[in-house]
């Protein structure tokens, strides 16, 4: 089992930068795929950014340039660095973990967080 829990959320004004962190703990950290993915009211739990266990990692090209996800296997932490953001960048953000290679879609994500509220002003 693995537990997931998401911080640094909160209100920012358009332009502004958020830096999200995710804790984990239980089982081995650094085999897991790492991603964050988020959902806006009335919308699907959409893929956000995702780092492998070697350090790949992709993005969401409404994200690509603005959002860079890291990690710290000693921490056992996954950060998502969130600059210039947008009103539609507001939403609920969700940290996941996974064997998969990859974790660009919902459909193998293993463990979530219980999310953090990011609101971004106009």
């Amino acid at each position: 089992q693995v537990q997931l829990v998401e911080s640094g959320g909160g209100l920012v004004q358009a332009g502004g930068s958020l830096r999200l962190s995710c804790a984990a703990s239980g089982r081995t950290f650094r085999r897991f795929a790492m991603g964050w993915f988020r959902q806006r009211p009335g919308k699907e739990r959409e893929f956000v950014a995702d780092i492998t266990w070697s350090g790949v990692n992709t993005y969401a090209d409404s994200v690509k340039g603005r959002f860079t996800i890291s990690r710290d296997n000693a921490k056992n932490t996954v950060y998502l660095q969130m600059n210039s953001l947008k009103p539609e960048d507001s939403a609920v953000y969700y940290c996941a973990a996974g064997e998969a290679f990859r974790l660009t879609t919902i459909h193998v994500v293993d463990y979530w967080g219980q999310g953090t509220q990011v609101t971004v002003s106009s």
